[in-house]
């Protein structure tokens, strides 16, 4: 047995309040070959991390709270493309690979899940034909033919684990996966609750790769009631030396649409992967689902590591993590961050196989700090002081640089073979956007420099063009012709922002970007500047489509108002259409997505979906959730 033991010596205040952190460490992963060797080593690798808080530094957390191109395998049944008007799809980063959001349409039926129920309305007749309270916390879906597949995660119910003193319950967060038959009336088929917080998901056909976060099920005992910091440490480290391998591999749950249930172990001892060093806190879980298949429990694949970007192609899964594999502490180790970064193979059916990791200094804004083109992995990120901590000369500006690094596998690891740096000294990145052998960067601290870079030879990436203007654009989405949509927030040239801005850019030279429009509503603010699911570009009727909320008073009421801001981009220029605007909700006045249905623009809040002619924006049909 690997641990100390309540005998130890008592703790010095160091004990806990420097915790030995995980720099440099080999990101090649190899398997556990046996339970018995998996329980020692994670007992003997989160030992040095465990505080009188457990893991944490004075929050009361458990380590959960702390911290695809593959052809489907059943190919798609014949559809009858006459009765399917012309539609868009959710905005998603590769072609191909769809991403979940909390609306869907098939050009038949617009399906969403919002306010805990998912809902069914028929495009011909504008009808809301199905409803059904959604399982667990469902927040987005995916479509495909007659199936959904409802994903979320919250705070889940308490789980048994082992304690010092007895069997004790602990809380810690729950994902859920619900599959549903829409064929009728919408039914629940099953739903799987896996211990974990959901991250994110990515579609290729009907194939559905779903990534879980996990941290090891304690119940951590902390210094109140008597109980001193030194007993409180010691309870901790005896509580690690003793805690069973079922205290860190997650469980999960499955309900069947015939009531039947079955649970266990989500994953087997011998399918987790680890770097030589870790710190035992975290796991990545890769689950796989068929929609046209029962839903089952996923077929994990799993490894130690943290985790918060993903990206998909068609063959390949990427997750991301800057947090070195560390629990949360009460201080941060000083050395400069960087990003580990796990490529999963998706070409093949089943469950995945993690091919390689690698590690680029910095971190990530997105996942469109990665893109993936002609076998190499583009990465953007910003170095230097950590945004939100307080600078040793606040007078002086962070210490910040961005920098795109060109990785290639290379056996199992993805190795560095291409950087350009430099960019945006003193300031971060708001925006990136890669396209074919060219990229765009986007940093922000006062004025905006738009950065054009040549990735044509991996290993010779350059910086070719720089175009600086007010404000920024936290989105960045191509629109053909050698144009450029950006979308962020004006700002004053002491870096004020002043309300969303509507940016064309102008990089048909990528040594001379010019920006050629621009259109600004002052005092707003967008959904599209942090979940780009919001965004609808419609080249077919030159529309751009973007949610805004208002501030200020306004006609139907004083506080903020939300509407849809449509714009028709031709002759390289904006020009306003108009505002779609909701029936009144005194909790959200919002509207959070549009599409387009034949010659219509359906746009979704939280009260209803409502159905607008793109020509002049009349209202066509209201159906209200309510």
């Amino acid at each position: 047995m690997v641990g100390v033991s309540a005998a130890s010596a008592v703790p010095t205040e160091e004990d806990w309040r420097i915790v030995p952190p995980i720099e440099a460490v080999p990101v090649e992963l190899v398997a556990f070959d046996t339970c018995d060797t998996a329980l020692a080593e994670l007992r003997e690798a989160i030992a040095p991390h465990v505080t009188v808080y457990g893991l944490g530094g004075g929050m009361f957390l458990d380590a959960a709270d702390a911290d695809l191109a593959k052809e489907s395998r059943i190919s798609s049944s014949p559809t009858d493309t006459a009765a399917v008007p012309e539609h868009s799809k959710t905005n998603a980063h590769e072609v191909g690979v769809d991403e979940p959001d909390l609306v869907k349409t098939d050009g038949k039926r617009v399906v969403t899940v919002v306010d805990g129920k998912l809902r069914v309305v028929d495009v011909a007749t504008r009808q809301l034909t199905g409803t059904l309270d959604v399982p667990g916390h469902s927040t987005q879906l995916l479509l495909h033919e007659d199936r959904a597949l409802l994903i979320g995660g919250g705070q889940g119910m308490a789980k048994p684990a082992i304690g010092v003193d007895g069997p004790v319950d602990v809380h810690v967060e729950d994902s859920s996966v619900t599959l549903v038959d829409l064929s009728g009336a919408p039914r629940v088929l099953g739903t799987l609750n896996v211990d974990g917080r959901y991250v994110d998901a990515r579609q290729v056909g009907g194939v559905v790769r779903v990534v879980v976060h996990s941290g090891p099920r304690l119940p951590w005992v902390y210094p109140t009631e008597g109980r001193s910091e030194a007993e409180s440490l010691i309870a901790n480290r005896e509580l690690v030396a003793t805690a069973p391998i079922e205290s860190w591999l997650p469980r999960y749950a499955l309900s069947d649409v015939d009531g039947s249930r079955s649970e266990g172990t989500l994953v087997a001892c011998d399918r987790v992967s680890h770097p030589e060093e870790h710190s035992a806190t975290s796991m990545l879980s890769v689950l796989t689902f068929d929609f046209p298949g029962e839903l089952g429990s996923g077929d994990a694949v799993t490894i130690m590591a943290d985790g918060d970007t993903v990206y998909g192609t068609g063959t390949s899964l990427y997750v991301a993590d800057d947090h070195h594999l560390r629990p949360m502490t009460r201080s941060e180790p000083p050395a400069p961050a960087s990003t580990a970064i796990h490529q999963f193979d998706v070409s093949r059916p089943g469950p995945p196989k993690h091919v390689a990791s690698g590690r680029v200094a910095g971190t990530l804004l997105n996942q469109y700090s990665l893109s993936e083109h002609q076998g190499h992995l583009r990465v953007a990120t910003t170095s230097g002081d950590r945004w939100g901590v307080p600078e040793r000369v606040p007078e002086q500006a962070p210490v910040t640089q961005s920098a795109v690094t060109v990785l290639k596998r290379d056996g199992a690891t993805l190795a560095e073979v291409g950087k350009v740096d430099g960019l945006g000294v003193g300031e971060r990145i708001y925006s990136v956007r890669f396209a074919g052998p060219v990229g765009y960067v986007v940093t922000f601290r006062q004025v905006d420099p738009l950065y054009t870079l040549d990735l044509s030879d991996p290993a010779r990436p350059r910086k070719v063009g720089e175009l600086k203007i007010t404000g920024y654009s936290a989105y960045l989405h191509p629109a053909g012709d050698g144009k450029l949509i950006g979308v962020g927030q004006e700002a004053t040239e002491q870096g004020r922002v002043t309300g969303t801005q509507v940016s064309l850019f102008d990089v048909s030279n990528p040594a001379a970007p010019t920006k050629v429009a621009g259109h600004h509503l002052p005092g707003a603010s967008s959904e599209v500047e942090y979940d780009p699911h919001a965004f609808l570009y419609w080249p077919a009727r030159d529309l751009v489509v973007l949610p805004v909320i208002e501030s200020g008073a306004g006609e139907r009421t004083s506080g903020p108002t939300g509407g849809l801001l449509v714009l028709r981009l031709g002759d390289g220029a904006f020009s306003a259409l108009g505002t779609v605007r909701h029936e009144g909700s005194a909790y959200d006045p919002g509207i959070r997505r549009a599409m387009v249905i034949g010659d219509d623009l359906w746009t979704v809040s939280a009260v209803g979906v409502q159905v607008s002619r793109i020509d002049g924006l009349a209202r066509q049909a209201w159906v209200p959730f309510a």
